[in-house]
């Protein structure tokens, strides 16, 4: 069995426009010891899945269909209670973007680290303390800062104090939504390493969200394509940056430049991400492929699988011409 296996999620935000389909029939799973890459532009609903699996959602958002089910438990079914005490943290913890935003200013950090620790499980402030302090040994920070404010930290030791306080209750899964974001290239390649040695050093199950398709290339072993509230294509890493099969995950990854590549210029995609609030009908993709075909326009793809474990959308891939 997956460690979680996400089934048909539809979760749409309402405004006075209407709904927002924001997460539309979205599927995936994650094995133990997996680090799956949720890749996609901006607005595309990545950060939304997690917030849904975290049951984090503000007022408007609401869950239509589906289910997220973890360790044999449909998440979406349990009490807040049950959820609050023995998932949320304990079970799965997260690493928010922006861990400026996500610290409390006048709590020191390792106060702030115990503090979690002492809430979702049954140990003295001591044995909690002398965790903590573990934890921030282990992420490059030391034991030595466990007295400091936040503001007293620079972005990248901020952000690796987020990634300590996510490990602080030993969860079978981190999420990670934009770790590296608004940190300077030196930083966020030093968030990196740490995120990699922790994978190592405690075979980590993680999904990891980000629009950096270098950060996926180097952290994970699957990864899924998230376009417009869908998701377009999904499978192992090599596979997808190697033999990349929908338009719009060659299009993102011609659109990245390469260290060691011959020089050329970059590709980049047309138009707009659609309205979700009246997204195009059939492919959402549709309106900037250069290969639509009136079918895309028409009816939407099915997923199906092209290769051994890759899928994909796309009417070019074994569809109807």
């Amino acid at each position: 069995m997956p460690l979680l296996n996400v089934k048909n999620l539809k979760m749409y935000f309402y405004t006075l426009r209407g709904w927002v389909k924001a997460v539309d029939n979205v599927s995936f799973s994650i094995e133990k010891g997996d680090s799956f890459g949720l890749a996609g532009e901006s607005g595309c609903g990545k950060t939304s899945v997690a917030l849904t699996t975290l049951r984090l959602l503000p007022s408007n958002g609401k869950v239509f269909d589906g289910k997220i089910i973890f360790e044999n438990m449909d998440l979406l079914q349990l009490d807040d209670k049950t959820f609050d005490r023995k998932i949320r943290w304990k079970k799965i913890s997260t690493v928010f973007q922006g861990a400026m935003n996500s610290l409390h200013p006048t709590m020191k950090i390792g106060d702030q680290i115990t503090e979690s620790i002492l809430a979702h499980e049954d140990v003295s402030k001591e044995e909690a303390e002398e965790r903590a302090k573990k934890l921030l040994d282990l992420v490059g920070i030391g034991a030595s800062r466990f007295d400091r404010y936040p503001h007293e930290l620079s972005g990248g030791m901020k952000q690796r104090t987020m990634i300590a306080m996510s490990l602080a209750c030993n969860p079978d899964l981190v999420i990670l939504d934009e770790p590296t974001t608004a940190l300077d290239v030196i930083i966020a390649a030093q968030v990196i390493n740490v995120i990699k040695e922790l994978q190592k050093k405690l075979n980590l199950s993680m999904l990891l969200i980000s629009h950096d398709l270098s950060l996926i290339a180097e952290t994970c072993n699957k990864v899924a394509i998230m376009y417009a509230g869908k998701i377009v294509e999904y499978g192992d890493a090599v596979s997808i940056f190697k033999e990349s099969l929908h338009p719009y995950t060659t299009k993102l990854i011609n659109a990245f430049p390469s260290v060691l590549g011959r020089k050329t210029e970059l590709s980049s995609i047309r138009g707009f991400p659609p309205d979700l609030l009246v997204p195009p009908s059939g492919c959402r993709f549709h309106p900037r492929c250069d290969y639509a075909m009136d079918i895309c326009r028409k009816e939407e793809p099915p997923v199906i699988e092209a290769n051994r474990e890759h899928y994909v959308a796309c009417w070019l891939v074994g569809g109807k011409k």
